[in-house]
């Protein structure tokens, strides 16, 4: 289970790196960088987008669109919950953005440590985990 928490942290820093309702994020800082300092939005972009392709190269691999959406699905249920329960209040946008990046962080979470939790929950490794 650390190792999902783990990459579900990571996945909410790269999220959240991209953009988030402060004025600390990448779109936010490219838009008023780009005319003079082009050269270091473009590495930062491009360090952005690899960690993307990372996620989610692993996540389609692993679970599948299907799976994305499933996961997608159980999120926005949990969710429901909240809301429906009083704990959650969808009339902040800042909140509710905080609320997609957390949900988006749990799918490409769950995603790359799919193999780790099929693994745990059926005994069986996938021939890419097998050993020589």
């Amino acid at each position: 289970m650390p190792g999902l928490l783990l990459r579900c942290l990571i996945a909410f820093v790269l999220l959240s790196l991209t953009y988030n309702p402060t004025r600390w994020n990448f779109v936010h800082w490219a838009r008023g960088a780009w005319a003079e300092d082009m050269p270091m939005v473009a590495l930062a972009g491009l360090l952005l987008l690899t960690g993307y392709v990372i996620y989610l190269r692993a996540t389609l691999r692993s679970i599948g669109a299907f799976g994305m959406a499933l996961v997608a699905a159980l999120v926005a249920a949990l969710l429901w919950v909240l809301v429906d329960r009083g704990f959650v209040s969808l009339d902040n946008p800042g909140l509710n953005t905080w609320i997609g990046i957390a949900a988006l962080s749990v799918i490409l979470g769950v995603g790359l440590s799919w193999s780790l939790i099929r693994r745990r929950l059926s005994g069986q490794a996938d021939v890419d985990d097998v050993d020589e």
